[in-house]
């Protein structure tokens, strides 16, 4: 028999026996400066990418809480809408009865208007809750972006340019206009005298 292997055997690398060591490949040879340049020049530019994907994600974390928040605050202005008609047709009910139908009425009468009252409160107060909130400017100065001018009114109680009658209250959701006042303006003296 020879001490050489067979070539079908396995022949383990010298060093590489258990308990000992693998011998160290050949020193590498010195990389050049310009393969160091190139490398810190791609990490500095996966930091830059990293950076910037981090302030993206950052700034779309911030703008997706808006649009939650925002929709929790908003997302009832279509349903808000439709019952402000049912909150003026209510109040326009109201109105309608001068001091003399309520103090003259029955008993059965008085029940009545005190229930359409109370349901009036309880409109607004629900309404009020859910961040509707209601606003009548007399006497305020004129503002095309909460008011609806309907007609000038030669009045000298207000001055020029200020809301001198409300036809119908405004609404706000939150922030935003939900419906704007319908107003009667005041106008200037000179322009009144001279009509």
């Amino acid at each position: 028999m020879t001490d050489k292997p067979a070539a079908n055997d396995i022949v383990a690398p010298q060093g590489s026996l258990e308990g000992e060591a693998p011998v160290a490949a050949a020193a590498p040879e010195m990389v050049p400066a310009e393969q160091v340049t190139a490398a810190l020049e791609a990490a500095a530019d996966f930091k830059d990418k990293h950076l910037r994907l981090l302030a993206e994600m950052e700034n779309l974390r911030r703008r997706t809480e808006k649009e939650v928040a925002d929709a929790r605050v908003y997302g009832i202005s279509r349903f808000a809408s439709d019952v402000l008609g049912v909150a003026d047709n209510m109040h326009r009910a109201l109105e309608t009865l001068d001091e003399e139908v309520r103090t003259g009425a029955d008993a059965k009468l008085i029940s009545l208007i005190e229930g359409v009252e109370l349901t009036e409160r309880e409109l607004m107060k629900t309404m009020e809750k859910h961040g509707v909130r209601k606003f009548t400017p007399q006497g305020e100065k004129f503002d095309p972006n909460l008011h609806q001018a309907m007609y000038e009114v030669p009045n000298s109680d207000f001055p020029a340019g200020h809301v001198a009658q409300v036809i119908q209250s405004g609404y706000m959701l939150g922030e935003r206009m939900l419906r704007p006042a319908l107003v009667g303006v005041s106008k200037p003296a000179a322009k009144a005298a001279s009509n």
